[in-house]
């Protein structure tokens, strides 16, 4: 006997999709969910504004973003991408908007937003949901079937399909504290232990507290080791950057964050901060030379502070070793020189990656060969549904993990 068509396991962004999808075809679907309230994570993502997707419309060129894992999605993002995802919330009444890189985020700056329209979704659509519903396993996987839910308190739930979206590891106080990996390792399935990807870092600097709070809209960083430039998967390119209490954040710290993990240990990492990414060396120098010039008379404190923010230009002053109240006209080449380096290579030292409790996302999960991506459906378990972070697959920042959750809920929804 089953107590419903389908149950889905996990309230986040792809178990909200996947059970709205399956209770629109007209099946019975039981939401579970440990919290007290569905989509904890979603209202924190993006600093509670909430990268829905990213408008890259050729999946193509979307899916290269994901690297290897990409030519395991193609299947998957026919079936439900970016264009759909889009029409779903904007035809919801949630308007959209495009910033930098194509991330696209709700007109009202708050994820909420995108909860609301999830939460109407499932609700409009019939969807039983349980909260404060803690899952402890998966039941009669030896006879080669998933036959039931086990909760706290040995209570068994029966359904015809499973739908698996507990998430991965990052940020366990909202519910992600990878349950599911130890399941899907109990009943068989290879598991690749998560770790951090999509992390802030600590900075040993002491003048990193100072900029505590300041956002650098355009700035490039290049990582080096033993004093050698090193290469990045997330590229060079010019983006955004947070300094908070302890380091830096933002997306393209998050972006390389996974590689200054790997460059750590084999040593000191540092990162190198490129203040005006859009002007080569001599340009910096024009550009400071006419300044000089025109205001000559000046406190160089304060013809820099033109450029910079005041709090940053006293920080390049004192590490070039220039006394701030020097005149314009006195600066020397030397110090010049100095300046110039700075402001296009200012070193912030590593001192390590915070843990996974701060992480945007986790890699690690079911390994992607176990798992049928034109259904979800694993390929060890027919009636076993494996969505969102639950899979093994990296993703940079930017809309991406969104995504992944939208297209992989729609396809087990529309299959379960």
């Amino acid at each position: 006997m089953t107590d419903h068509d389908v149950i889905v396991i996990g309230g986040g962004p792809s178990g909200m999709m996947a059970a709205g999808r399956a209770a629109e075809r007209g099946l019975s679907v039981l939401l579970l969910e440990k919290n007290d309230t569905l989509g904890k994570k979603l209202l924190i993502t993006g600093g509670g504004r909430c990268n829905v997707t990213n408008a890259e419309f050729d999946n193509r060129v979307l899916l290269e973003k994901f690297k290897e894992n990409g030519k395991y999605l193609f299947s998957a993002f026919s079936k439900w991408s970016v264009k759909e995802s889009l029409e779903f919330f904007n035809s919801r009444e949630m308007a959209t908007k495009i910033e930098n890189e194509k991330r696209v985020f709700p007109v009202s700056d708050k994820s909420q937003s995108v909860w609301n329209v999830l939460v109407e979704y499932i609700k409009k659509e019939g969807v039983e949901v349980q909260s404060n519903s803690e899952v402890t396993g998966l039941e009669g996987h030896l006879s080669g079937k998933i036959t039931g839910v086990k909760l706290k308190g040995k209570k068994i739930l029966h359904a015809k399909s499973i739908v698996l979206a507990t998430g991965g590891k990052s940020r366990p106080e909202t519910g992600s504290t990878g349950d599911g990996f130890v399941w899907l390792k109990d009943i068989g399935h290879k598991v690749i232990e998560p770790q951090a990807v999509l992390v802030p870092v600590a900075l040993k600097d002491e003048w990193i507290k100072r900029l505590q709070g300041a956002t650098f809209q355009n700035i490039r960083l290049t990582l080096y080791q033993n004093g050698q430039k090193q290469e990045s998967s997330a590229g060079r390119k010019n983006g955004k950057l947070l300094f908070t209490h302890f380091g830096i954040s933002g997306p393209t710290v998050l972006n390389m964050s996974q590689d200054i993990g790997e460059l750590l240990k084999y040593g000191e990492v540092v990162v190198g901060l490129d203040l005006f990414p859009d002007y080569g060396h001599d340009k910096v120098n024009t550009m400071l030379m006419d300044l000089f010039a025109k205001e000559n008379k000046k406190k160089l404190k304060n013809a820099l502070s033109t450029l910079l923010t005041s709090t940053m230009s006293g920080i390049v002053l004192e590490l070039a070793g220039i006394d701030p109240d020097t005149t314009n006209s006195n600066v020397t080449r030397e110090q010049r020189l100095k300046l110039i380096q700075l402001l296009k290579l200012l070193p912030m030292n590593v001192k390590e990656l915070l843990g996974t409790d701060k992480a945007i996302v986790t890699s690690g999960g079911v390994v992607l060969d176990e798992v049928d991506f034109k259904t979800m459906q694993s390929r060890l378990f027919p009636n076993l549904y494996i969505v969102g972070d639950v899979l093994n697959i990296d993703r940079p920042s930017g809309g991406y993990s969104l995504q992944l959750c939208w297209t992989t809920g729609f396809v087990a929804g529309e299959n379960a």
